[in-house]
């Protein structure tokens, strides 16, 4: 990790930021504290860090709310990395679902968290540049399909839920948040996996033909995920982000 990358730390416990402040500095991370969301605000004013360690359990404002506020401001972009003490699948699934990139339960290692910043920074380097997210919201249409992604349901023209597997819908997040761009295999395998593709890796391959099957959409003439060869994919149609499903 190169020193200029900055880490804002946002955990009521001071024992735990000085903890994790001295790991990091340590290992050549610049990083900047915070108890709760004033001063989490504060920080932001002096310009936005390349990652945000938020605690779930704040008092006053928690993570949830600060997650929500930073996905639909200026700081949209900026990866979260979500702190909890709970251990339930709940949390993780509500924190993801508001915008968090990972998601790490205490107690933990502070080299755990390390290798998870180190990770959602790859992730998120490994867009284009000048390439956003897709404000948050309850749903996405494009097309004949409309994508609750609170209840992470896939809808026809019908009102028809279309099962999707997690990977399918992660995968369907990324186009539908990245329309109009060319996306490599590589850029999507790390996008949705963390992970990169090996030289005779087909999985992105099999999962957008899946993907392309619940969407109806043709492989030889596709209305929604077009191939360019050599390149990757792109989703080509309109995506317009939409209130509260009806």
């Amino acid at each position: 990790m190169e020193t200029s990358d900055h880490v804002l730390i946002v955990d009521d416990d001071r024992g735990i930021r000085e903890l994790l402040a001295g790991y990091l500095e340590k290992n050549g991370v610049r990083v900047s504290l915070a108890a709760n969301g004033r001063q989490m605000r504060a920080a932001l004013e002096n310009g936005a860090p390349d990652l945000i360690v938020l605690d779930l359990m704040l008092p006053g404002e928690d993570g949830l709310v600060l997650c929500r506020e930073l996905r639909a401001g200026k700081f949209r972009t900026v990866p979260i990395l979500m702190l909890t003490a709970r251990n339930e699948e709940a949390d993780r699934i509500v924190g993801l679902e508001m915008g968090a990139d990972d998601y790490l339960t205490k107690p933990f290692a502070a080299r755990e968290l390390l290798a998870r910043i180190r990770s959602v920074l790859r992730r998120a380097r490994m867009l284009p540049p000048g390439m956003e997210v897709t404000e948050s919201a309850p749903m996405l249409c494009f097309g004949d399909w409309r994508l609750d992604t609170t209840a992470r349901h896939l809808l026809d023209a019908d009102g028809t839920m279309v099962a999707l597997s997690g990977a399918e819908y992660r995968l369907l997040r990324v186009f539908l948040d990245h329309p109009q761009r060319v996306l490599t295999r590589d850029q999507l395998l790390n996008l949705t996996q963390g992970r990169q593709a090996d030289p005779f890796d087909r999985s992105i391959d099999l999962m957008v033909s899946r993907l392309r099957q619940r969407l109806r959409d043709g492989a030889r003439e596709p209305r929604y995920i077009k191939t360019l060869r050599s390149e990757g994919y792109v989703f080509s149609a309109t995506v317009t982000a939409m209130g509260d499903p009806q």
